[in-house]
């Protein structure tokens, strides 16, 4: 069918596509980047309007930074939320993203959410041996101490997207256009981090413009390591020992803030 496209998982079928389209509305009702229209959740798939894609320019770039802090505005009911409609936890990737069951600081939600799971899975796969986990253990039992040098810049939830690599960034002729979110409640520098952490076209314009719009904390480039913990443990699990290696140069960058 011309102008479209379904999407087809390895993952958990209705449920895992169900999640994704009300992420993408729900990111697409705050007004800011545009995101990846939902035509159809289907039991084999989800079908998606085609997105045409082109050459980014600068100015779409710092674009896309001010139009991600307009999404991050709009909020999230608490750290943890999912999407409105969808019930318990989400996904990224193929693996489950817990999702939160009650209010609480974002540290604690990072550190028993989105860190600790991992890990989890990670050690006893094999990937990280006791002295490995312990330090990783030591970044979040800073996070649950509410340590400000962590912390700091999470007053409120943002609403994220939840996997902003560059790949999940499509540049159509009208500007960025999301796919794939794992959209939850966060901490915004989480999808600065994630954009970061395997490069995008312009990167350095299009987190400018997002943090000058935001007036983002001071000091959040130094605290990119300790939010792509999570993203670097999601793909240690996926894939093996190749990240443990990134996944404690980060702990340990953090543990050093």
């Amino acid at each position: 069918m011309d102008g479209t496209f379904l999407k087809r998982h390895d993952g958990s079928g209705a449920d895992e596509f169900a999640a994704e389209a009300a992420g993408l509305r729900w990111l697409g009702a705050a007004g800011g980047v545009a995101v990846c229209r939902v035509l159809q959740v289907r039991p084999d798939g989800l079908l998606l309007a085609e997105v045409p894609t082109t050459t980014p320019s600068a100015a779409d770039a710092e674009r896309f930074g001010r139009d991600l802090a307009t999404t991050h505005a709009a909020g999230a009911d608490r750290f943890g939320a999912p999407p409105p409609g969808v019930a318990g936890d989400g996904w990224i990737a193929t693996l489950p993203l817990p999702s939160s069951t009650g209010p609480g600081p974002w540290g604690a939600f990072y550190a028993e959410a989105r860190v600790r799971p991992y890990l989890r899975a990670a050690r006893d796969a094999g990937t990280f041996e006791a002295a490995d986990v312990a330090v990783v253990e030591a970044v979040c039992d800073r996070l649950t101490d509410g340590d400000q040098a962590l912390v700091a810049g999470a007053e409120s939830p943002a609403r994220l997207h939840g996997d902003l690599w560059s790949g999940n960034v499509l540049w159509s002729p009208d500007g960025a256009v999301l796919v794939d979110p794992a959209a939850h409640g966060g901490h915004p520098e989480t999808d600065l981090a994630m954009l970061a952490l395997f490069g995008l076209p312009h990167l350095e314009r299009v987190l400018g413009a997002c943090t000058e719009a935001a007036g983002t904390t001071p000091g959040w480039r130094d605290r990119v390591p300790l939010h792509q913990l999570h993203p670097l443990l999601v793909h240690a699990v996926l894939f093996g020992g190749g990240y443990a290696g990134q996944v404690l140069t980060a702990a340990r960058r953090t543990l050093a803030l």
